[in-house]
């Protein structure tokens, strides 16, 4: 037995020998895990010690992110409130302090909001006084066309052949101006004389516009009393039309022949001037004061729109409470016109290459993009609803517009923000919040989608010698620019919204 016990103890390993024996690595391995004082040579354990910290840091970095901007968010909505004038002033969405927080992601920007309107119609006061013209005194305008000598025009044009020495002198203020501003005599656009004596009365107007039948007239909401006998709600339409309305409504004719659909006066523009029926519907939108020249007030509404709130009550919150002439809602997604521009050419609104061609002439004459340091809350506008007094600068500028609509695309979005750069501090005009905007109407699709072909058109030899070029507008992009547009890059587009 006790050889027994011997021959197994001399089997057992030597522990101290074998503990001896073992390399440093060895040591370091089994020492690893046991104890944090150690460093182990193959760095695994500190990967995944490294990967747990990371993990961890993102994790309260997106905590302190939200909570940041729930911050944000309830200090926005206190300050909004607030009386003190800098917290207040967080709130104008024309201040540094806004466009920071926007561009962070942290002001919120409902579809529809409440428009801070007067209580009763009946009481609101009508300035005595028109805004008086400090610059431009006289405004008269060219009715009679230059035609080409070349025999590449034989007929007036309703915007007429503006060189591009008369399109930079209009922009050059004197007291005493004559620019192109549509309606040459031939060029189309006439009114019935019916019409026009009607029109003659009408001092304050509520326009409209419907072409190549695309609309029905809706009926304005919420119009008191007052305001049926001051305005004149006067619908723009050409013979496709009104023909389109009589099939599918009802048209009542008035003894002097006058033709209505509800409180709507149908206004028939004969001969339309342009091909393309967007470039038509900017007549009456634009040059609303050459339609209607005993015009004092005027307040534009697309066709597709039904007007709710008091057209009085309109003038008072944006023109005569804040002392402005030219009121116009900011853009819902874009500030910058090259950014709009971007979104024309994905959603098929106009041929690509003219929008390119548009926007390097604009960059070429410094249209820069816009940047919160202009005076300007965005350079691109809603441009379904424009309040204005006719003042002679509105006027001008409204010249100007169409001009360059006349000229270049019928994207009128897009040569807003030019012509207001032009005219610099001259023109001043309010852009008020998308929300209010959202809040003036109820939007009704349109009949039919608008498709034209040239909307898809996608390099400039496509239009050379083909019918898909417009015969009476956007000449300005196939007239030889007196600038060299090759050098031009346009600036590069960041998109701020997928609805954009």
């Amino acid at each position: 037995m006790d050889g027994d016990l011997q021959k197994s103890l001399s089997l057992r390993p030597n522990r101290r020998g074998d503990r001896n024996n073992q390399t440093p690595s060895d040591k370091d391995s089994e020492a690893g895990f046991l104890s944090s004082g150690r460093v182990p040579q193959d760095g695994y354990p500190i990967k995944i010690v490294w990967r747990k910290g990371f993990i961890r840091l993102v994790l309260v970095a997106g905590i302190l992110w939200m909570l940041l901007i729930l911050v944000a968010l309830l200090f926005h909505i206190w300050s909004c409130q607030s009386t003190v004038s800098f917290l207040s002033a967080m709130c104008n969405k024309e201040s540094k302090v806004y466009y920071m927080l926007d561009t962070m992601g942290l002001v919120s920007k409902p579809h529809r909001c409440p428009i801070p309107l007067a209580n009763n119609p009946d009481k609101i006061v009508i300035p005595n006084e028109r805004t008086s013209d400090k610059i431009v005194k006289k405004l008269s305008y060219v009715t009679e066309d230059e035609i080409p000598h070349d025999g590449s025009q034989s007929s007036p044009l309703f915007g007429g052949h503006i060189s591009w020495k008369q399109r930079d002198e209009s922009f050059k203020l004197k007291s005493n101006m004559k620019v192109h501003c549509g309606f040459i005599k031939g060029g189309g656009a006439d009114m019935d004389p019916v019409d026009i004596k009607y029109v003659k009365k009408c001092k304050f107007v509520v326009a409209s516009g419907i072409f190549d039948g695309y609309d029905l007239p809706h009926q304005p909401s919420n119009i008191s009393d007052r305001s049926k006998k001051l305005f004149c709600f006067l619908m723009a339409v050409d013979e496709v039309s009104l023909k389109f309305i009589r099939e599918n409504g009802t048209v009542i004719e008035d003894n002097d022949g006058g033709k209505w659909v509800g409180i709507w006066r149908l206004i028939l523009l004969k001969h339309p001037p342009y091909d393309e029926p967007r470039r038509n519907g900017k007549v009456p939108k634009i040059l609303t004061h050459r339609m209607f020249p005993q015009a004092q007030y005027s307040i534009w509404i697309d066709g597709k729109m039904e007007l709710i709130v008091d057209p009085l009550l309109m003038l008072e919150r944006y023109l005569w409470r804040g002392k402005h002439s030219f009121a116009i809602a900011q853009h819902k997604h874009h500030r910058s016109i090259y950014e709009e521009a971007d979104a024309n050419k994905r959603r098929k609104r106009y041929a690509r290459p003219l929008i390119d061609l548009h926007m390097k002439i604009y960059y070429y004459e410094g249209m820069k993009e816009w940047s919160p340091k202009k005076r300007t809350a965005s350079d691109v506008p809603e441009g379904a609803i424009i309040v204005r007094e006719h003042t002679a600068m509105n006027d001008l500028f409204s010249c100007l517009w169409f001009n360059e609509v006349h000229l270049f695309t019928p994207r009128d979005q897009l040569s807003f923000g030019y012509v207001a750069y032009r005219l610099g501090e001259a023109f001043n005009f309010y852009m008020f919040p998308n929300c209010e905007y959202n809040s003036l109407f109820v939007l009704h699709p349109h009949t039919r989608e608008h498709s034209s072909p040239i909307e898809w058109v996608k390099r400039l030899d496509e239009l050379k010698n083909s019918n898909l070029r417009e015969t009476r507008g956007g000449l300005g992009l196939f007239t030889p620019y007196p600038g060299n547009l090759k050098s031009v890059v346009l600036p590069n587009v960041t998109r701020t919204s997928k609805a954009g």
